[in-house]
């Protein structure tokens, strides 16, 4: 038998007032996929990604994690699922009044995994992990760059070891340096660690650096859930403009060896 996806939702649909975003959408996430979402503003991306984690719920429709409906049962097998996937927010969602090692340990204290002596050690390790060094331990969120806020943002994220990682424009505020340098950090700890992860872009680049499948979400459903390549084969106009247009050609081009 195989495995039940990591990820599956079946005709999920979303309303808000009358206001209609998601109408059916199915998906399902294999283990060890990198997804990448992508859609036009106002396609419900980030919506979908909130129903994922448990923070809203469908108006319609099944989300199923691990083969396991996330946000039904007993209290202890929803916090049990919760350990098993970790989220980086946009803008990196830190605690301000935290220093980044307290920020690191934060869902390691609430989920009395460890005690204070393992929580110093995994921080170490976490921090390690995301490239940043012993001393950025105790600089508080607004001492930090763009850059740092997102691997502080994502070691906190990998801090309860999770199969799954969920990205919210991972790279958006960052400059084309900072950012290929995180997507490059991204790729490697989802190589060494086995990690399935599902990540809303916008960004050409980063897709086709990091992404082992595309799931296009347009007209209130899933158009096309297909490699990279695939994916360029579809006739539909927001695939057209994504990809064809200028700045998807040359980050296509770039990730290809072009020029």
């Amino acid at each position: 038998m195989s495995a039940a996806p990591v990820i599956e939702l079946r005709d999920v649909v979303t309303r808000f007032g009358r206001n209609l975003v998601h109408d059916g959408v199915d998906l399902a996430v294999a283990a060890g996929e990198v997804v990448a979402l992508v859609g036009g503003s106002g396609s419900g991306k980030t919506t979908l990604l909130r129903h994922i984690i448990g923070l809203t719920r469908p108006s319609a429709g099944t989300v199923r994690l691990f083969g396991e409906p996330l946000l039904d049962g007993p209290a202890e097998r929803v916090r049990a699922l919760q350990r098993r996937f970790g989220v980086l927010f946009q803008q990196g969602a830190l605690f301000s009044a935290f220093s980044v090692a307290e920020n690191i340990a934060f869902p390691l204290r609430e989920s009395r995994v460890a005690n204070e002596a393992e929580i110093r050690d995994l921080v170490a390790l976490k921090l390690a992990m995301v490239e940043l060094e012993p001393a950025h331990a105790l600089l508080k969120p607004a001492e930090l760059s763009g850059g740092m806020v997102k691997r502080v943002a994502l070691a906190r994220a990998l801090a309860l070891e999770p199969e799954l990682l969920l990205l919210d424009e991972p790279t958006a505020g960052l400059d084309p340096d900072r950012s290929a340098a995180f997507v490059a950090l991204i790729r490697s700890l989802q190589r060494r660690l086995g990690l399935t992860v599902v990540l809303v872009t916008h960004d050409v680049d980063t897709l086709a650096a990091l992404a082992t499948r595309v799931a296009v979400l347009g007209e209130r459903r899933i158009l096309s859930y297909a490699t990279l390549d695939d994916t360029l084969k579809v006739d539909h106009p927001f695939i057209r403009r994504f990809f064809h247009g200028e700045h998807g050609r040359r980050a296509l081009a770039r990730a290809q060896g072009g020029d």
